[in-house]
């Protein structure tokens, strides 16, 4: 798909030195860009989703105390 944007000369000009640098074709660039942006942006919200619901229910994610003292004894003993 072929489309045109306008973007800032100071970032076309960077995006021109990484793609050269990269051997990449500008193309390329911009797909790569795109594609790791949408990632990103997959779960946007998601961190603050969980902070609302944990902050309604302050305890929820505790551990429970008996699994944390389990927990804490299957690990072996080391010497420093």
């Amino acid at each position: 798909m072929k489309t045109a944007i306008s973007i800032p000369d100071p970032i076309f000009q960077e995006a021109e030195r990484l793609a050269k640098e990269r051997g990449l074709s500008r193309s390329e660039l911009y797909a790569r860009a795109v594609a790791e942006y949408l990632k990103d942006q997959r779960y946007a919200g998601v961190r603050e989703q969980l902070d609302a619901i944990y902050a309604a229910e302050p305890g929820a994610s505790d551990i429970d105390p008996l699994l944390k003292r389990m927990q804490a004894a299957s690990v072996p003993k080391e010497e420093w």
